[in-house]
């Protein structure tokens, strides 16, 4: 079905004029390219660093620069692509983009066409604009007090709309940080306490898609941590070209 694809992407290229266009094709041929990854879960990082080239254009912060790797260099292999008929549904509305006059709209539409696989892996849903968030609770309701120590990280402010936590890409709260040790389970799920003394594992969701195959020396491996979309998190390791998804447990 990827050959759908091929016959797609020139089609969309052409509805849009040629000073607009650029970046776009760059973006969507950069989706495209991705194809070649087996794990659906990194062929959707790849997907979301292919639309670094608008991004730049429009002035936006960079994508996560593990997405933008993955995006500008795809490692083939692993097996069979998986999910390809979603695949093929997200790439399909990601080219219908093309219609779109501006690169913000488009950028929208394009992040939007994504929303089929983040479904089909189970991650969450980004809140659809114009949604109320939950009522505040009652002004009169006691305020407990702050705790000693944090019992987790810093709260993410709350997204203004559909792909505002991925359009304005946070910073990290843990940048370039050693580990001090790491376990594994017969998984390959982990669970890390970072030099500092943080405490993070690996969500449950992600340990499906992404088991770690870590052999080096804990203190070799330099962590670094950003909020990601929903109030969660994602962790990368240097010399890696994977993402997981943590949550901090101390």
């Amino acid at each position: 079905m990827r050959h759908i694809w091929l016959l797609l992407v020139p089609a969309g290229l052409c509805l849009a004029a040629p000073a607009q266009a650029r970046p776009r094709d760059d973006a969507l041929s950069g989706a495209v390219r991705c194809a070649v990854i087996g794990d659906s879960r990194q062929w959707l990082d790849c997907y979301y660093g292919a639309a670094q080239p608008v991004r730049a254009a429009l002035g936006l912060a960079p994508a996560l620069a593990a997405q933008v790797q993955l995006a500008q260099s795809p490692p083939p292999g692993g097996g069979a692509p998986r999910d390809e008929a979603v695949r093929d549904e997200v790439v399909s509305a990601a080219a219908a983009c093309m219609r779109l006059p501006g690169d913000r709209p488009w950028l929208d539409c394009f992040y939007a066409a994504a929303v089929p696989m983040r479904a089909q892996l189970g991650l969450p849903m980004p809140r659809p604009a114009g949604v109320p968030a939950p009522a505040p609770r009652l002004a009169t309701a006691p305020t407990p007090p702050p705790p000693a120590t944090p019992a987790g990280p810093p709260p993410m402010p709350r997204p203004r709309g559909l792909f505002s936590g991925i359009l304005n890409s946070p910073k990290p709260i843990v940048r370039d940080v050693p580990m001090q040790s790491f376990v594994l389970d017969k998984t390959g799920a982990f669970t890390v306490t970072l030099s500092d003394g943080q405490v993070w594992e690996q969500s449950p969701e992600d340990e499906v898609y992404h088991p770690a195959r870590w052999r080096r020396e804990a203190s070799e491996m330099m962590v670094t941590i950003t909020p990601d979309a929903m109030h969660s998190y994602i962790m990368t390791v240097g010399g890696e070209g994977k993402i997981y998804k943590v949550r901090r447990i101390r």
